[in-house]
């Protein structure tokens, strides 16, 4: 009894012994067991690290991260709720795999499925949200394709929801990286991807989350795992420090244990050596464009940046900004012009540009314009 206690704590300890590795300036292909690896900065795209990011392979259950994109689009859009009854169908009950074993025509509600989906990886889950959508998985995965070619995800094709083994239902690292990073736009997604043991069927059923780095990494905040035969152990993992979000991927290692310290590797890696940065203006709002043969003198402008840098933390050298902007526009003057750019350099190199545009019409001085212009003064008497 003793024996197995002592065992039972050893598992525990290691269990929540945090997973990270030394941080360091390198990081070498050799150093990842996963055959093909990519770590991304979600807000602007940049690839960190890269082992055979293109290579065509089987990705498992984190197909259920493109499933996930369009049930909450399908939420968003108001098609949707999560409190809305789905009942379960014969081809969703008949799911194999990981599952939450739902009986034909049994009923849950939208919220329940989703949390089935994120934390237990219920393949029968993610079939009958697709049904709920699009009335069959067939067309579900339709549309799991057409979404797929919107983000440039070109080396992704799909033959089901939830990533059971398929012939032709292969995707990549990359590609990988690419809807994760979009799936955690839909902030709503932490809600599911956090929990890390909860219940379904008011308690009868327990469900635990297969991402062991919610119990082992600092900021880890998801997102998916997936193991099959033909994939190995995969997994697409989200963390987030010092307002810096990463997205790890590695597909194909050859155990779950190497998934998660290859997924800390990465992220450490990742943390250790950038940051981002806001673009901003400094001195704040533009300064107005004159107008030549205008109703008025002036025509207010704006840029509109909503964007952030990635930065290396060593690096000393800030980001300037450049404004060039016409000096004089001749009216008549459209809401929307463009008539300059703005401009963010880091390190001799132009790292971003935002168009410059005015926020409103100026009218050409005419005979009509200026009778209109001085009938409203003296209606305003």
């Amino acid at each position: 009894m003793f024996k197995k206690r002592i065992i039972s704590l050893l598992l525990v300890f290691t269990l929540l012994v945090p997973l990270s590795v030394v941080a360091t300036s390198s990081l070498g292909e050799d150093e990842i067991t996963a055959p093909a690896a990519v770590l991304m900065e979600p807000t602007t795209k940049k690839i960190l690290f890269e082992k055979n990011p293109h290579d065509i392979r089987a990705c498992a259950s984190i197909t259920k991260v493109m499933t996930l994109i369009l049930v909450f689009e399908a939420i968003e859009d108001g098609k949707l709720d999560y409190t809305d009854i789905i009942t379960a169908s014969a081809h969703a009950a008949s799911m194999g795999g990981s599952d939450i074993w739902l009986e034909e025509g049994e009923q849950m509600t939208v919220d329940h499925m989703i949390k089935a989906v994120v934390v237990a990886s219920a393949n029968d889950a993610a079939v009958a949200l697709a049904e709920a959508i699009c009335g069959t998985e067939e067309e579900f995965v339709s549309k799991m394709n057409e979404k797929a070619k919107a983000l440039g995800m070109n080396d992704t094709t799909f033959k089901n929801c939830n990533g059971l083994d398929e012939e032709g239902h292969l995707t990549s690292a990359y590609d990988v990286a690419v809807m994760s990073a979009e799936l955690i736009t839909h902030e709503k997604i932490f809600d599911y991807s956090s929990i890390w043991i909860d219940t379904l069927r008011g308690g009868e059923t327990q469900i635990v989350n297969t991402n062991k780095l919610l119990k082992s990494y600092s900021g880890i905040t998801g997102l998916k795992t997936g193991t099959t035969s033909q994939a190995g152990s995969c997994m697409s993992a989200t963390a987030e420090r010092d307002e810096m979000s990463l997205v790890a991927v590695v597909l194909g290692c050859d155990t779950g244990t190497n998934r998660f310290s290859d997924c800390a590797k990465l992220l450490d890696f990742g943390f250790a050596n950038y940051m981002v940065k806001e673009l901003s203006l400094k001195g704040g709002s533009l300064l107005p464009v004159k107008v030549k043969n205008g109703m008025k003198p002036t025509v207010s402008v704006t840029c509109d940046i909503s964007k952030s840098a990635l930065l290396p933390k060593s690096s000393n050298t800030e980001i300037t900004s450049e404004i060039n902007v016409s000096q004089e526009l001749e009216a008549p003057v459209e809401a929307g012009t463009k008539v300059g750019k703005v401009s963010f350099v880091y390190d001799g190199s132009t790292i971003d540009e935002f168009d410059i545009v005015t926020t409103e019409r100026v009218e050409k001085i005419t005979f009509k314009s200026v009778l209109g212009f001085l009938l409203c003064k003296m209606l305003s008497f």
